[in-house]
């Protein structure tokens, strides 16, 4: 796990994470954190799937018709359809009770109500980069998707609701943790997915390491306080990837059967975004930015189940071929099927995870934040 931490106590908090990621990834079901207390009342967050918890399926006139809008989502938690992209919770639903902020709403069902802890204006499917970068390369994006640019609009129009003032608008961002979430693994998955070589889409890196640094700045020039950036997952280990990029050559695989190109094409972006980070907390030094590395936690889940034998790299809804996923008959549609054990699969529908890999992953990722971010649990 990669956390970077800008503060003058960066190495004692490095060294802090180390030893944490270690115990954590040892004994990843321990206890979550309990009875939380932070120094911020809120949580915004900007992403897709992984903290879209019913934007997506909002979005009209597409969103009532979304998988995510029926069975089997949520069949694990609640028992029904919530607009998660999964089985039951997932990342965000994690992260804000960790945070002792539960109470988070998807911002499209406010209808002019706020939220006692916190809005997500997350939505599954997004990218980072707008339609046009997309349009122009031939890649195509989703009509549901909201970019990066879309959600933030969002916010901002959220914050016109609350404040008259950009005083008072700043006391309200300021009083948040703000969190910019994995949402760029689609801009990567989308045009590799549509056929477009490893080596074009590196091409598409400096613009989304570019537009995730101004969306940041953007939020602090607003009053953020605290803003976390985090890295993306193993997207050469997804279903869908796996599924579209299907090759007889062995050696594109690693030990774990994960596309090695497309991972290095991650780790890659990973690292260019964690040096943005540094550059912009240097940037705002009475600012916390920190980088949220979760590609380890999530890769050394992957090795675990691979390790116990559980289905490791195919979906829990879904048919046909060799991972279990077939993007035609989608996870909900009519006759697709749904596994007995989600809580034995890594990935959901193919693109999206497991209620139980989400806690696995947020629980070795969020405790080392917390006192960093000044909060405290029992």
């Amino acid at each position: 796990m990669k956390i970077q931490v800008h503060e003058n106590r960066t190495c004692f908090f490095f060294s802090f994470f180390v030893v944490c990621f270690f115990l954590l990834i040892q004994n990843s079901q321990q206890q979550r954190p309990q009875n939380t207390t932070c120094p911020f009342k809120y949580i915004y967050s900007f992403g897709d799937g992984i903290t879209d918890i019913g934007n997506t399926v909002r979005v009209l006139p597409f969103g009532p018709f979304l998988p995510a809008a029926r069975s089997p989502y949520g069949q694990t938690f609640p028992g029904q359809p919530t607009g998660r992209w999964s089985d039951g919770r997932i990342a965000i639903d994690y992260i804000g009770s960790d945070l002792g902020l539960p109470n988070i709403v998807p911002y499209l069902s406010l209808r002019g109500s706020t939220s006692n802890d916190g809005v997500i204006f997350s939505a599954a499917r997004s990218t980072t980069l707008d339609r046009l970068f997309f349009k122009l390369r031939g890649v195509a994006i989703p009509p549901y998707a909201i970019p990066l640019s879309g959600q933030l609009r969002w916010f901002k129009a959220y914050l016109s609701s609350l404040c008259s003032t950009p005083q008072d608008c700043a006391n309200i961002v300021g009083d948040s943790v703000i969190i910019l979430g994995d949402i760029e693994a689609n801009d990567i998955g989308y045009a590799l997915e549509q056929g477009k070589s490893i080596q074009q889409v590196e091409t598409y890196v400096p613009f989304i390491i570019r537009a995730l640094i101004e969306a940041a700045t953007e939020l602090i020039r607003m009053g953020a306080t605290r803003v976390v950036l985090t890295g993306s997952v193993p997207v050469g280990c997804y279903p869908y990837i796996l599924t579209a990029l299907q090759t007889n050559n062995a050696t594109a695989y690693d030990d774990l059967g994960c596309l090695k190109s497309v991972n290095d094409l991650i780790l890659s972006k990973n690292q260019l975004l964690q040096e943005a980070v540094t550059n912009l907390a240097a940037q705002f030094p009475n600012v916390g930015v920190y980088y949220a590395g979760i590609y380890d936690s999530v890769q050394s889940i992957i090795r675990q189940s691979s390790i116990s034998g559980n289905m490791t790299l195919k979906s829990c809804c879904g048919i046909g071929g060799q991972y279990n996923y077939d993007r035609r008959r989608f996870c909900g549609s009519r006759g697709v099927l749904v596994c007995a054990n989600p809580s034995e699969y890594i990935y959901w529908d193919g693109l999206h995870f497991t209620q139980d890999l989400y806690a696995q992953y947020t629980n070795i990722v969020v405790p080392p934040f917390l006192p960093v971010l000044g909060c405290t649990s029992n």
